[in-house]
């Protein structure tokens, strides 16, 4: 693709936000990516060095009931990053959100960074490292608590084992947040699907309830739904959403 056509694509963008007030925006492990969150699923060599078995492996229910310790020791060193920053993504999303434009973020990641950058209604279908509550008593502790222990982390008020409130492979999404999501959706004059490749499901099916005609897909990889976007952009997502003016 040419720059002049690759520019034309990018105003096509810009104007679409422009013309909107009913925005929804659908995320993936793209978005962090760039703000220093590695994507799991690209295996990197560390990884190979460090882990007998795949992160889908481990990031799974039956998993984590029988292997506990090694997958606590996976989600600490992968999944809790906790000095990563929001990029101009998530900022300006959060801008637009308090600018009327967006009514609602839905997000794939579990790392907290929307609301970080200020958005503040966020729907978190694979819930998030931030929450985590034991399973004895429903006491809760943040990701700092989880970060710092050793082991299998247990509850300091009855001892009882603390897990995650985020969503492994084999458990369910809830139920309410795929509710709001398809209310949000069903309802958005337009739909920005930014830096997921929309191949996890139930999230993927999502982008069926939308009725509207400005789809738009951000990815640096095709996806299987770039046939039905209204724009398909190959772009940093960080970089297209910083050419966004209010």
């Amino acid at each position: 693709m040419g720059n002049q056509e690759r520019e034309e694509k990018i105003k096509k963008f810009l104007d679409m936000v422009g013309q909107s007030d009913n925005i929804v925006f659908f995320g993936g492990a793209g978005v962090s990516t760039e703000s220093g969150i590695p994507d799991f699923r690209s295996v990197d060599g560390l990884y190979n060095q460090q882990y007998d078995y795949p992160p889908e492996t481990i990031l799974s229910h039956t998993f984590y009931r029988r292997n506990t310790e090694e997958f606590y020791r996976f989600y600490r060193n992968k999944m809790l990053c906790l000095t990563a920053q929001p990029n101009m993504a998530h900022r300006r999303l959060a801008e637009l959100e308090a600018a009327g434009k967006v009514k609602a973020v839905i997000t794939q990641n579990i790392d907290g960074l929307h609301q970080l950058a200020g958005s503040r209604k966020v729907l978190e279908l694979h819930g998030s490292v931030h929450r985590n509550y034991c399973e004895s008593c429903h006491h809760l502790y943040d990701a700092e608590y989880m970060l710092n222990s050793e082991g299998v982390p247990h509850c300091q008020e009855c001892g009882g084992e603390i897990k995650p409130d985020v969503v492994l492979y084999e458990e369910g999404l809830n139920n309410q947040t795929i509710q709001e999501a398809v209310f949000y959706i069903s309802h958005a004059d337009m739909l920005i699907i930014g830096g997921t490749s929309l191949a996890v499901y139930p999230a993927a099916g999502l982008v069926d309830y939308y009725q509207g005609n400005k789809l738009v897909l951000v990815n640096k990889t095709a996806t299987p739904r770039d046939s039905q976007a209204d724009l398909v952009l190959q772009e940093s997502i960080g970089e297209l959403f910083g050419r966004i003016i209010l």
